[in-house]
């Protein structure tokens, strides 16, 4: 008797908590149990990784992966919304992982508190369906773009800059790649004072990022493949450029190596 109530109890809790998921067509249970048993990994826990995360939570995400090095700080708190004033000083994985935890208890968060290296990047990619690129330096989106295309795995990009932010998603071997795009080489420079980003930008951007994965996960809907969304957020315009596969892409082309 004591197995069949609980038995009862989680179908009612999977129905309740999800019930406005479920009650979409292009979900339903079949949908939300998939969600469930789905995972992403996040790269970055700061303003981008910060909605996305809590939405992918929220969502019902199985399995969330946080990879981040950082504390939290005071100045981090005007956009990264998952951290809190009782987070300064702590890393920012373990700050995320208990809002995540609080927001939704069915997630599953792995706690990876380290940079993504090239010496690291293959074994903490492969352990997932999607990853979301909220990083915020070149090395590491480049890093990110070049690992998800030998092993295969969808990704989404994204950058903010003051009120401009952008994002795209891809579908290694399939779609325009991170490097079709940007051919700048990721080498280091002396950083700029920072400028922005106003605090509800990333908000924006990083929850179009939680929702590709959705969809990707899902196969639903239409991705953010082989374009380029970019929001003002000061002149509250959208601009979607049309992207294509560049066969002299240093990490995709065809022509390279010929």
């Amino acid at each position: 008797m004591g197995c069949n109530r609980k038995m009862m109890k989680n179908k009612e809790h999977f129905r309740q908590r999800y019930e406005r998921q479920i009650a979409l067509t292009q979900i339903g249970s079949a949908g939300q149990r998939k969600l469930l048993s789905s995972s992403v990994l996040i790269v970055g826990a700061g303003g981008l990784g910060s909605p996305a995360s809590l939405y992918l939570a929220a969502a019902g995400v199985g399995t969330i992966g946080i990879v981040d090095n950082d504390e939290v700080e005071l100045s981090n708190l005007q956009r990264q919304i998952i951290h809190t004033v009782g987070s300064i000083g702590r890393p920012k994985v373990q700050s995320a992982a208990k809002a995540l935890s609080s927001l939704n208890p069915d997630v599953r968060v792995r706690m990876y508190r380290k940079r993504l290296t090239a010496d690291n990047a293959i074994d903490l990619l492969k352990l997932y369906d999607f990853v979301i690129d909220a990083t915020d330096n070149l090395p590491s989106k480049f890093l990110v773009a070049e690992t998800c295309h030998v092993l295969g795995k969808p990704y989404s990009h994204a950058g903010i800059n003051e009120f401009l932010g952008q994002t795209m998603t891809v579908l290694p071997g399939k779609t325009c790649c991170y490097r079709c795009v940007f051919r700048a080489t990721a080498t280091s420079s002396k950083a700029a004072k920072p400028r922005g980003p106003v605090g509800a930008l990333p908000g924006v951007i990083g929850s179009i990022q939680a929702m590709e994965a959705i969809k990707c996960i899902l196969g639903i809907g239409t991705l953010l493949t082989n374009r380029l969304f970019i929001y003002d957020a000061l002149l509250s315009k959208v601009r979607i450029v049309d992207l294509k596969k560049s066969p002299s892409c240093p990490l995709c082309g065809t022509l390279i190596g010929r």
